[in-house]
C-alpha cells in the first residue's frame, strides 16, 4: 500500500468520532432518536421565528434618537430576541450530528440578513459617506470615457480602477441612472457573497461540519470592521479569500496525489484562475495585492507547500510591481518618500490616529474598547487553539492568521492598517476558534452549548462596532436634498466647503466645483476655527466673488461626527452656523430640517473673478 497523505492521516483535519448513517447520507449519531428529533425540530422552529421577530422589529425604529450608541440605542428588544433566538437556534443545529448543511446555510444567511440588511431596510438613502464618493466616481467615469480627470484626491482611482470600471460597465449594461439604487445593498450582496469561498477555505482544511459551520458563524459575528459596503477595498477582500480558498484548494490536492503524480503543481485552467483573480485585485486597490502577497509567503515557508504556491507567489509579485511601475506610478512616486519614511516608524504605524481638538462621546469610548476586547479575544482564541489542536498547525491557519503583520508595521494606512489586519488574519482565525471551541470526542453537544454565551458576546462585540456610529453614517433625505442644491444648480466654479466628509454624494459633478474639508486641515487651521469660525474660514473662501462663490455646507452628520469621533467640539458646527448668519457676506441661501447651506462672496472681490 502505498504512503497515505497528510489528509488521510489526520494532519490536516481532526478524526471525526464514528458514526452510522441512513440510506440518505445522513449521520445517525450514537444517541436516541426521540431527543435529536426534538432538537431538529427545536433548530428548524427556531430560524423562521427568528426572521419574523427581526422584520417586526423594524416596522417602528425612530433614527432621530441615535446618539452615542448609534443604532443600539433605537433597535427594539425585539431586534435583539430575533438576534439571540437565532443564535442559540443555530448552536442547537450544530449540537446535533444529523443536521444538514442546508440549514446551517439558511442559519448563516439568516445573520447576514439580520446584521446587515437592517441599515438598508431602515435607512431613506445610501449608508455611508464613502459609500456616496464611490458612486461619484462611477458616475465620472462614464461621464469621462473611463477616467476621473483633474479630480485631485480622486484621481488615484484612475490608477487603481478596476471596481469602477466592472460598476460602470454594470450601469451601462442596465440602463440605470447610476450605481446608486444597488449600491445600498453592497453590505448584505458582499457578505453572502464571501460565504462560498469561506466554505472553500475551510473544506480544504477538515471535513468535521461542526467545524466548518462553527468556522462561518464565527467570521461572520466577528467582522466588525465594516468593509463591506460598496467599495474597492470590499471587491478586493472578497476576491483576495477567492484566492486564498483557490490554493488551499490545490494544497489539499497536491498532498492526495500519490508522490508520482505531482510533477504538475497546477492544472493549467485552475493556475490561470488564480493569475486572473490576482490581477483584478492589484487593479483595483492600493493595499490588498500587498496583504495578497504577504499571505502567499506565509503560506509558501513549509517546504512542503512551495511547489503549490511559489508559482502563484511569483506572477503575483510580478503582476503587482508591473502594474505600480507602470499605471499606478504617479501616485506611487508622489508618495515613495512618505512610504519609506514609515518603514523607520513601526510603532507609530500600529497606533496611528488623527489628533484631535475634542473629546469623544462617552458612547464611542466604549465602542473602542468593545472593539478593541473583541479583536483581542479572537487573537487570543486562535493562539490557544495553535497551543491546545496540534493538529491545526499543519493547516496553514496560524500562518495566515500571520501573515497581515508585516503590512501592518509597514504603514500606517492612514490610521487603518491595524482594523484591515485584523479583517485579513479573520477567516483563518475563525476556523482556529471553532477547533478550540466545538472540537471534542466527549459530550461534543453539550459543549456545542456551553459555548452559546461566547458566541452571543462575540454578536455583541461585533453590534458594538458594526452599529455604533450609525448616527454619523445614516443620512436623511433633507441632507441629501441640501447637497444636491449645492452640487446640481450652483454656478461651475463655486468653491463648496464642509466640516467633515459626512455628505452625502458631495463629490457629484466634482469637475464644476472644488472642495475643502475643514476636519482634514492642520492642526494649527482646525484650532482656529474653534477659536473663531469666521477667521478660520477666510483663508479659503477669501477668493470668493459673485460669479464663482464659496458654498458652506452643514448638516446633521457632519454634526454627529463632530460629537462622535471628537475631531471638533461638537458644537464647532452650530457656532458657525450662528457666525455666518451674523456676518455681512454670508447668505443662507437652504435650508431644512438637517441642513443649511451658506453662499458667501468676497465684499472687496467685486464682481471679478
Amino acid at each position: 500500500m502505498g504512503k497515505r497523505s497528510p489528509l488521510t492521516t489526520g494532519q490536516w483535519s481532526p478524526r471525526a468520532p464514528l458514526e452510522t448513517r441512513r440510506p440518505d447520507g445522513t449521520p445517525v449519531g450514537p444517541s436516541g432518536g426521540r431527543r435529536t428529533t426534538a432538537l431538529q425540530w427545536a433548530a428548524r422552529a427556531a430560524l423562521p421565528l427568528a426572521l419574523v421577530l427581526w422584520l417586526l422589529s423594524l416596522r417602528h425604529v425612530n433614527l432621530d434618537a441615535m446618539t452615542d450608541l448609534g443604532l443600539l440605542q433605537v433597535l427594539p428588544v425585539l431586534f435583539w430576541a430575533a438576534l439571540g433566538l437565532l443564535a442559540v437556534g443555530f448552536c442547537v443545529a450544530l449540537s446535533d450530528r444529523r443536521t444538514r448543511g442546508g440549514w446551517f446555510a439558511a442559519y448563516v444567511l439568516g445573520l447576514i440578513a439580520i446584521l446587515h440588511a437592517t441599515p438598508a431596510l431602515l435607512y431613506p438613502t445610501l449608508r455611508y459617506g464613502w459609500a456616496w464618493k464611490h458612486v461619484a466616481v462611477v458616475d465620472a467615469m462614464i461621464r469621462n470615457g473611463g477616467s476621473v480627470p483633474g479630480a485631485e484626491k480622486l484621481d488615484v482611482y484612475d490608477q487603481w480602477p478596476g471596481f469602477f470600471h466592472l460598476n460602470a460597465l454594470v450601469v451601462q449594461a442596465t440602463g440605470l441612472e447610476s450605481a446608486l439604487g444597488y449600491a445600498v445593498w453592497a453590505p448584505p450582496v458582499n457578505n453572502v457573497l464571501l460565504l462560498a469561498p469561506l466554505l472553500l477555505i475551510y473544506r480544504a482544511v477538515t471535513t468535521n461540519r461542526r467545524l466548518i459551520w462553527g468556522a462561518v458563524w464565527i467570521f461572520y459575528s466577528c467582522s466588525w470592521v465594516g468593509q463591506d459596503y460598496f467599495a474597492p477595498q470590499a471587491f478586493a477582500f472578497l476576491l483576495f479569500v477567492a484566492l486564498i480558498a483557490l490554493v488551499m484548494g490545490q494544497l489539499r490536492a497536491f498532498a492526495e496525489r500519490p508522490p508520482g503524480d505531482r510533477a504538475r503543481a497546477w492544472p493549467a485552467g485552475r493556475f490561470l484562475l488564480a493569475v486572473l483573480i490576482m490581477g483584478v485585485i492589484v487593479c483595483s486597490h492600493p493595499l490588498t495585492p500587498l496583504m495578497m502577497v504577504s499571505a502567499l509567503v506565509a503560506l509558501s515557508l513549509p517546504r512542503r507547500n512551495r511547489r503549490v504556491l511559489l508559482p502563484v507567489l511569483g506572477a503575483g509579485v510580478l503582476l503587482t510591481v508591473v502594474w505600480d511601475a507602470t499605471v499606478a506610478r504617479p501616485f506611487v512616486s508622489a508618495n515613495l518618500s512618505e512610504f519609506v519614511g514609515a518603514l523607520l516608524e513601526p510603532d507609530s504605524n500600529v497606533v496611528s490616529g488623527l489628533a484631535t481638538l475634542g473629546s469623544a462621546a462617552p458612547g464611542q469610548v466604549m465602542v473602542s474598547w468593545v472593539d478593541r476586547g473583541l479583536s483581542a479575544a479572537v487573537f487570543l482564541l486562535a493562539a490557544l487553539a495553535f497551543v491546545r489542536r496540534r493538529w491545526t498547525r499543519r493547516t496553514g491557519m496560524p500562518l495566515l492568521v500571520l501573515a497581515p503583520m508585516p503590512v501592518l508595521i509597514a504603514n500606517s494606512y492612514g490610521g487603518e492598517m491595524i482594523f484591515r489586519a485584523y479583517l485579513f488574519a479573520l477567516p483563518a482565525a475563525a476556523l482556529l476558534i471553532a477547533a478550540l471551541l466545538f472540537e471534542s470526542r466527549r459530550h461534543p453537544r453539550l459543549r456545542v452549548l456551553m459555548v452559546a454565551p461566547l458566541l452571543l458576546a462575540m454578536l455583541g462585540g461585533l453590534l458594538f462596532g458594526y452599529y455604533g456610529k450609525e448616527s454619523a453614517n445614516y443620512f436623511t433625505e433633507d441632507e441629501v436634498a441640501a447637497t444636491h442644491f449645492v452640487t446640481a444648480t450652483t454656478p461651475p466654479g463655486s468653491l463648496i466647503v464642509s466640516l467633515t466628509s459626512d455628505v452625502p454624494g458631495l463629490e457629484m459633478n466634482y469637475d464644476k466645483h472644488p472642495r475643502i474639508q475643514l476636519n482634514e486641515q492642520d492642526l494649527e487651521v482646525r484650532q482656529r476655527l474653534v477659536e473663531n469660525p469666521i477667521e478660520g474660514l477666510d483663508p479659503f473662501i477669501d477668493g470668493a466673488t459673485v460669479r464663482e462663490p464659496a458654498y458652506i455646507v452643514l448638516s446633521r452628520a457632519q454634526a454627529a461626527e463632530c460629537y462622535l469621533n471628537g475631531t471638533l467640539p461638537a458644537d464647532t458646527m452650530q457656532r458657525m452656523d450662528e457666525a455666518m448668519s451674523n456676518t455681512w457676506g454670508f447668505v443662507r441661501v437652504f435650508r431644512n430640517q438637517d441642513a443649511v447651506v451658506f453662499r458667501y462672496q468676497n465684499p472687496d472681490a467685486g464682481e471679478a473673478s
